[in-house]
């Protein structure tokens, strides 16, 4: 099982990290020791004093693929659910203040929280909304219609060079309104009004 992740896929997101559109999606990956699932809570790390909330759309792999086009990309996937990317910003800066790869910020043990899924045939594939609640208060809210690369594409895209294998996660990126995480927090995540995700922070 593999973990696909797309950086900067929402223009407002990008904006307010003051980083560039991007032209092509910007994929990087997490190893499968970063999954938390089950509603486990989250353990924040030693190493950094800066993590970060970031909310996405996970696509669920239902079939292996390679090359795929990007007309039959939808064939790929059934499932779709909600996942927490964290970040541990301070230490994605340093790194990429020295050219660095981000590994150790986005790829570290639990930062690839993910919740519930639903299947695809119940959600407006064209407009997907959905949001992170922080303490009860609303902090991001998305639509997938705002992607710069949709769901297709990026199945597209990466299949030219990493096969798709049932079971893996794509997390397709994240809206404006990331933020720092505190210990007792508690998160939710929502599809339309459905929750499909639970995590708190310990």
């Amino acid at each position: 099982m593999k973990i696909i992740c797309v950086g900067r896929n929402y223009v407002e997101h990008a904006r307010e990290l003051q980083n560039a559109i991007p032209s092509v999606p910007l994929i990087f990956m997490k190893p499968a020791t970063a999954l938390l699932k089950d509603g486990k809570p989250f353990y924040h790390p030693d190493f950094s004093n800066n993590i970060h909330f970031e909310l996405e759309l996970v696509l669920k792999i239902s079939k292996n693929g390679k090359t795929i086009r990007e007309q039959f990309a939808s064939d790929y996937y059934e499932e779709i659910g909600l996942g927490i990317d964290f970040t541990a910003r301070d230490l994605q800066d340093e790194l990429k203040s020295k050219g660095h790869p981000w590994e150790l910020a986005k790829a570290f043990d639990n930062a690839a929280c993910i919740g519930g899924f639903i299947p695809k045939s119940q959600i407006n594939l064209k407009s997907i909304q959905f949001s992170l609640s922080k303490n009860g208060k609303i902090v991001q809210s998305g639509d997938s219609a705002d992607m710069i690369f949709s769901f297709d594409n990026l199945i597209h895209y990466v299949s030219q060079y990493i096969t798709l294998q049932k079971g893996d996660l794509i997390f397709t990126g994240t809206p404006a309104g990331v933020g720092k995480v505190e210990v007792g927090d508690h998160f939710v995540g929502c599809i339309g009004d459905v929750a499909l995700l639970d995590c708190k922070i310990r």
